[in-house]
């Protein structure tokens, strides 16, 4: 009987501390209207500055966000960068408390975690753990996540841009259903406040873009070798936007790019790392395979714009 009776007073307390958590975030939880039906969830994160993802903002005016108390306040986008789902928005009027935030660093596989949610007037939480924890993880985009943090739990129509909480209630990343697709996933805090510092000062992130699809390729051992390259790998050209960077500089369908600026380009992630936002404007020297042959491109790296994000 003791026995029972201390199970029932764990659980009690782990019950308790998890309902206090919520409440402790929820504070900085709030509802955010910028697209038809359901609202998305975002958070308080600084002193009037809101973060949500960037995959549920569908119109950039006319947005307002409803509070914890209730007060719903008009908001402006200070800047989006689709590529790692990091929305910022500024409050224009508010004296609401921002979020008590945690270290997203001190997380670790199979800790007990919350995804909260604001899409109605009151805050919803889901419960799960910790599954995964990759490091430096590239979005499609090109987009650098440090540790994404992949969650077995429930991420709810509305909870994406919302908190994800540590079991003591602090906020420790914002998560998404978009920034990998099929998957329940969190960006940590450490992205955020990087990605947040970027868009409150330039209101964007530059990204390199040279208007080539691509996909790995492995080359037979014998061009390799022939050709006195370093990797058997590359990535060959599926398709070269007419007027893009890469068509000017003469790109064409078929080519195999094995490096870039002298560092060998063995997939396309290899390829998104050297078209950083310092990459932007600058002459890189491509190094393709053609007809077996090898032959050098200058390109001049454009701006990745919104519609090819």
């Amino acid at each position: 009987m003791p026995s029972n009776t201390n199970s029932e007073s764990t659980l009690d307390a782990l019950s308790n501390d998890l309902a206090t958590a919520v409440e402790r975030a929820g504070r900085a939880t709030v509802a955010v209207h910028a697209r038809p039906r359901i609202p998305s969830t975002g958070v308080h994160w600084r002193a009037g500055v809101i973060v949500t993802a960037a995959h549920t903002m569908k119109r950039d005016e006319e947005i307002t966000v409803t509070l914890a108390d209730g007060r719903t306040v008009s908001a402006a986008i200070a800047g989006r960068d689709p590529a790692t789902d990091i929305a910022v928005l500024r409050l224009e009027n508010h004296d609401a408390p921002p979020a008590e935030l945690g270290e997203s660093a001190a997380l670790k596989v199979g800790h007990i975690v919350l995804a909260l949610g604001r899409a109605g007037g009151d805050v919803s939480a889901s419960l799960g753990l910790v599954s995964a924890i990759s490091t430096d993880w590239r979005t499609w985009h090109g987009g650098v996540i440090d540790r994404l943090i992949h969650l077995d739990l429930a991420i709810y129509d509305g909870f994406s841009g919302g908190p994800l909480v540590d079991a003591r209630g602090a906020i420790v990343g914002i998560n998404s259903s978009g920034v990998a697709r099929g998957l329940a996933a969190s960006i940590p805090r450490s992205t955020v406040d990087r990605v947040t510092d970027q868009l409150l000062s330039a209101g964007r992130i530059a990204r390199g873009y040279v208007g080539l699809a691509m996909q790995p390729v492995r080359l037979p051992s014998a061009l390799m070798h022939e050709l006195a390259l370093p990797s058997d790998g590359g990535v060959i050209l599926v398709g070269v936007e007419a007027g893009g960077p890469g068509a000017t500089a003469g790109a064409m369908i078929g080519d195999v790019v094995v490096a870039l600026d002298g560092k060998p380009v063995r997939n396309t992630d290899d390829l998104l790392v050297l078209l950083g936002p310092e990459s932007v404007g600058k002459h890189v020297q491509a190094r393709i395979i053609r007809g077996g042959a090898l032959h050098e491109l200058s390109i001049v790296v454009g701006e990745r714009s919104r519609r090819h994000r």
